[in-house]
């Protein structure tokens, strides 16, 4: 889905996100469109498990599973790409590189597919699938149990493969950025990968959108502090940008606001 209506779930979406909750009538006025409009994007959104239906809106869904890993492939597309193609310039030729799971560090590797000269180190097999038809770039899959549901390889096998690297930048997402800093994921072995791979890179990004500010998640995986790179599509979040300031993080908007 794309054109007027993926953007207006997109700020549905990201206004549930901030709320917990929307009705019709003021999302409505909101976005300058009718209740018809709004119900019908509500139950379009509610079919994909994206929100959950509620009498006169909807609201998000719960904050200790997460959303399938489908439809998160469905949110925020345009920025997603973006994101993905701003990382993939900051990777030097000759760069050794971790890259983990997630819908927006796919977006990643999707930008390095015609690149040379990469070491890339990865538990995400989609990301395997996008980089390993060119032999320019070298693919190291890290061993463990596979998950169904997103084909992520995780788990204490996946952590001890990842400790026998040291990398020149890992690129790492996350589910949820709370605005002081901190970061979040649902998936406790998912988390310990997340870890490692911080741990044992020179040089951290995360690639992560707008809709993850202020999403509720269970699980820390660490701080901002972690991360040397944020590039993400807006940040409009004054006290996240104070944090990133105070820990000395470059942050990089692809869509800035004006």
């Amino acid at each position: 889905m794309s054109g007027p209506i993926a953007r207006r779930h997109n700020q549905i979406l990201d206004i549930a996100r901030r709320t917990g909750r929307v009705t019709v009538e003021a999302l409505a006025d909101q976005l300058g469109v009718t209740v018809q409009t709004i119900r019908k994007d509500l139950n379009d959104l509610s079919s994909r498990s994206l929100l959950a239906r509620v009498h006169g809106g909807a609201v998000i869904t719960s904050g200790i599973d997460n959303l399938s890993y489908e439809a998160r492939r469905q949110l925020a597309q345009p920025e997603k790409r973006a994101i993905g193609k701003a990382v993939a310039a900051l990777i030097p030729d000759g760069a050794s590189v971790f890259i983990n799971i997630g819908t927006t560090t796919e977006e990643v590797a999707r930008a390095l597919a015609e690149r040379t000269g990469l070491l890339v180190i990865t538990n995400n097999l989609n990301v395997v699938d996008l980089l390993y038809r060119n032999p320019g770039i070298e693919v190291v899959v890290v061993g463990g149990r596979v998950r169904h549901f997103d084909r992520a390889a995780v788990g204490a096998f996946a952590v001890d493969f990842i400790r026998n690297f040291k990398v020149d930048i890992a690129i790492i997402g996350a589910s949820a950025l709370d605005e002081d800093g901190t970061l979040l994921d649902f998936d406790m072995n998912e988390v310990q990968v997340s870890q490692a791979i911080i741990h044992n890179a020179r040089s951290v990004i995360l690639a992560t959108d707008g809709l993850k500010l202020g999403r509720p998640a269970p699980v820390r995986i660490g701080h901002i502090s972690d991360i040397d790179v944020l590039v993400t599509d807006r940040m409009t979040n004054p006290t996240l940008v104070a944090a990133c300031e105070t820990h000395g993080v470059q942050v990089i908007e692809v869509l800035p606001a004006g």
